[in-house]
């Protein structure tokens, strides 16, 4: 199979956020979380080279950037609420970005538009 680099950055950054949950004793109810929608990013993303024609890979394409922003939620709650330094919270937020921007370009191509809905 074609490497996929948006999946394997997905992956990197998952594994980060298990690390960082593991390591940093969140309170539950947002460890759930982030690790729910961190990993489920890279997840949808696997399942999208599976699909079944271009509207069903369009779909799982658009859930994964959903899961990035609410990644990106999780983020800021943990900043805001000083679980993680500036510094980490920066670089994951920065990491999840560029997923986001690859996924918004992907849809945009695989739907031949630019508005990436």
């Amino acid at each position: 199979m074609k490497e996929n680099k948006v999946l394997e950055l997905a992956k990197d950054f998952a594994v980060e956020i298990i690390t960082l949950s593991k390591t940093n004793k969140f309170p539950s109810v947002i460890s759930n979380q982030i690790l729910r929608s961190a990993t489920s990013i890279g997840a949808n993303i696997h399942e999208a080279n599976y699909a079944h024609g271009k509207n069903d890979f369009v779909a799982k394409l658009k859930i994964s950037l959903k899961e990035c922003f609410e990644t990106e939620y999780w983020l800021e709650l943990l900043s805001r609420t000083k679980e993680i330094d500036e510094i980490t919270y920066k670089d994951l937020r920065n990491k999840c970005g560029s997923i986001r921007r690859i996924l918004i370009s992907s849809i945009n191509t695989a739907r031949g538009g630019a508005d990436g809905k």
